[in-house]
């Protein structure tokens, strides 16, 4: 399988801070990479870089076989970009910002209708359309963001953390959209701190901290890492963990674990089915009666927290939204300039300079 994106030893510096040190990273067309890091890890840098909106120090990067720095007027015109905040101007209507951004793409004023139209009936806002956006919920203008960010039909779509601040309903039809476009044959690069989210929607998922990669592979590799599957007993009395411990130590293929407080032990296990019927027969041998048992996988979330030693928990939303306006990055001639350099994992607000000849 072809390659939709390819990065080699991307390296980006604000002052002694490293934002991306070394990052390689590919994507294969017509999938979906998750990219997880905690607070800081260069996800922000690195689609900025990815999307043409910052020059790298060295190292180098390709989408679609075109280079990010000496392409970037031509690759503007395949990928599409949705930032963590939604980047759309408030005081027109869902349709007027549609129109607008598909007549910055330099369609004639009959097609930018025609394509404000398509995109209003898929993303399901025909019925608020003439509505200021200003008075739309979040997850509304979330959609009309990323209708914005397909008006061009991109090949290949950048979203940096989409459903952040969603509600669970929002963020779930999201995931629809998402899922419909890495159907319609879109490479997807996805940032999230919600890392339900990586193991719903990515087919593969890279791991950064301190802008280096630090683990790739499918969600399941990933989990595999941490050794297969958990027995988890609870217990009514911490008094019997270590009873159950001695009793499990047999099944046991790493290490037992147990619980502060004393009332969970966690036994790593080869396989599952057989260890947990194995398991209650052995707890029940040792006079011991839980208060539970269940053999799980382990989460992405403990992955991410052996392997980073940080919680993925999102960020609290910022004080306030995001200023500065964003161009979609298809737009010939656009000069983007960060309203702020920084390593930091925020969604950056971009000032473009419109050229439209």
């Amino acid at each position: 399988m072809s390659k939709a994106i390819v990065a080699e030893g991307l390296t980006k510096r604000y002052g002694d801070v490293a934002a991306l040190d070394g990052l390689s990273i590919a994507v294969d067309e017509g999938t979906v990479l998750g990219l997880l890091g905690p607070n800081g890890a260069g996800k922000t840098t690195t689609v900025r870089v990815l999307s043409t909106l910052l020059r790298p120090d060295s190292g180098t990067a390709t989408v679609n076989g075109l280079d990010v720095v000496s392409d970037a007027r031509r690759l503007r015109t395949m990928i599409g970009l949705s930032g963590q905040y939604a980047a759309v101007d408030e005081d027109l209507t869902a349709r007027e910002n549609l129109e607008m951004v598909s007549r910055l793409y330099r369609m004639g004023r009959k097609r930018s209708r025609e394509r404000a139209t398509e995109l209003l009936e898929r993303f399901d806002l025909v019925e608020p359309a003439d509505r200021p956006v200003g008075g739309y919920s979040g997850g509304m203008r979330r959609r009309v963001d990323l209708a914005c960010a397909l008006v061009a039909q991109p090949s290949v779509l950048f979203l940096d953390e989409p459903t952040t601040g969603l509600d669970p309903r929002s963020r779930i039809a999201m995931w629809e959209v998402i899922s419909e476009l890495v159907a319609g044959g879109s490479t997807l690069l996805l940032t999230t701190q919600y890392l339900e989210e990586a193991d719903q929607l990515a087919d593969r998922i890279a791991v950064i901290d301190h802008g280096q990669l630090i683990a790739d592979g499918t969600p399941d590799q990933l989990k595999d890492r941490l050794g297969g599957e958990r027995m988890e007993i609870a217990l009514h009395a911490a008094a019997d963990a270590p009873e159950v411990s001695r009793a499990l130590a047999s099944l046991a293929s790493g290490e037992i674990t147990v619980s502060e407080d004393g009332t969970e032990v966690i036994v790593p296990v080869a396989n599952g089915a057989e260890a947990l019927l194995d398991g209650v027969r052995l707890i029940d041998a040792a006079g011991v009666r839980p208060a539970g048992v269940q053999v799980r996988r382990p989460s992405l979330d403990e992955v991410f927290l052996a392997l980073t030693g940080a919680s993925a928990a999102p960020s609290a939303p910022a004080a306030g939204p995001a200023s500065g306006t964003v161009t979609p990055p298809g737009v010939p001639g656009q000069a983007a300039v960060p309203e702020q350099a920084g390593p930091d994992d925020q969604e950056v607000a971009v000032a473009v300079k419109e050229t439209i000849r």
